[in-house]
């Protein structure tokens, strides 16, 4: 800015200068009448802004000056930190390689040394170009060496834990299964202890029909035979008894026929609430023998799904001890043959020792 301005007052003075030895040349040569134009624009050095006082002592101007001062400072020290940071990455990238690249041609020239100081029969590739390499089957090794500390060292003294853990649920659900299997063999020779009630009362009422068949008041009672009503002498009387009235309602008979007062008011075999023993007796045989055989037959069934079940354990513990004796036998292998290598590397490096 202050080169500027310098170049403006300078330009200024010599305009001065160039119209005033022209007043002068005009003084002299004062036939000459010359029309001088009105000039009515202003020149930058009229200004009293532009003044050097005014100019150089101007706050904003200071403060502007200074700001551009202060960021091109601080780009240049951000641009130079950036070139320091980089320049120290490629000089230790650059050191790097150069001593890798040292030390091959160290290792390059000690070997051929002591090549040359080898027997004739050995041949080059048979020593290892490095000791630290590790081969795909040490590799392989140290992996199976650590399946054999998982397998061997974990899993094998634990099969019978395992076998254990799963045996306890397998044994409670084997409790429950036997005991729900008494229980529904028990619930079906109900059932069916029931039914053979039912048809034993059915057939003393069938006997009762056969021996009064002329009766004018005959009817048959099977429909009043139920789970309810089959051992329960007086449940039978009085649904027959209502079955009965309707009956003689219906016909229009006013006194009881030998066959109504046999079936309801007559003691004997033809009595209807003798029948309900007869049921009994039924329920009373039919039933030992049904929840014997029914109860045999779940509890087989569950013996058959338990001992599956067992099947299927036993085989996942014998896989697992399979899977762990061929972890360990490859592991064995695998170290036999690394101990042979690592011998024969061991013979190569005291002949390149010596």
């Amino acid at each position: 800015m202050k080169f500027n301005y310098n170049n403006i007052l300078l330009f200024s003075l010599s305009l001065n200068i160039f119209l005033l030895s022209s007043e002068v040349h005009t003084q002299r040569n004062h036939n000459l009448t010359l029309h001088k134009p009105t000039s009515t624009s202003r020149l930058l050095c009229n200004c009293e802004l532009y003044e050097p006082s005014n100019y150089d002592n101007d706050p904003e101007m200071k403060r502007v000056m200074q700001q551009f001062v202060d960021r091109t400072t601080q780009r240049f020290h951000e641009y130079e930190e950036r070139m320091q940071s980089k320049r120290m990455q490629c000089k230790e990238q650059c050191d790097k390689e150069i001593q890798k690249i040292i030390l091959n041609d160290k290792l390059e020239k000690e070997l051929t040394a002591k090549f040359a100081t080898l027997q004739a029969d050995i041949q080059s590739d048979a020593i290892p170009a490095c000791v630290c390499e590790k081969s795909m089957a040490e590799k392989v090794e140290k992996g199976c060496l650590r399946c054999e500390s998982v397998f061997g060292g974990g899993i094998a003294p634990s099969v019978g834990l395992l076998g254990g853990i799963g045996q306890v649920p397998l044994n409670a659900w084997y409790i429950k299964a036997i005991a729900s299997a008494k229980v529904a063999a028990a619930k079906a020779a109900s059932d069916a202890a029931t039914q053979a009630g039912i048809e034993a009362v059915r057939l003393e009422i069938k006997k009762l029909l056969a021996a009064f068949a002329s009766d004018k008041g005959l009817v048959d009672f099977s429909s009043i035979v139920s789970k309810l009503t089959y051992n329960n002498g007086h449940a039978l009387f009085e649904s027959a008894e209502k079955i009965i009235i309707n009956y003689n309602k219906i016909n229009g008979i006013k006194k009881a026929t030998s066959f109504q007062n046999s079936a309801l008011y007559y003691p004997g075999e033809y009595n209807i609430e003798g029948f309900a023993q007869a049921g009994i007796r039924a329920y009373n045989e039919t039933f030992p023998l049904q929840k014997g055989a029914l109860e045999t037959a779940e509890v087989d069934a569950v013996n058959a799904t338990y001992g599956g079940c067992q099947t299927a354990i036993i085989g996942s513990v014998v896989a697992i001890l399979i899977i762990v004796l061929v972890m360990v036998i490859i592991y064995l292998i695998l170290r036999y043959r690394r101990k042979k290598k690592m011998k024969k590397k061991l013979q190569y490096i005291k002949l390149l020792e010596e």
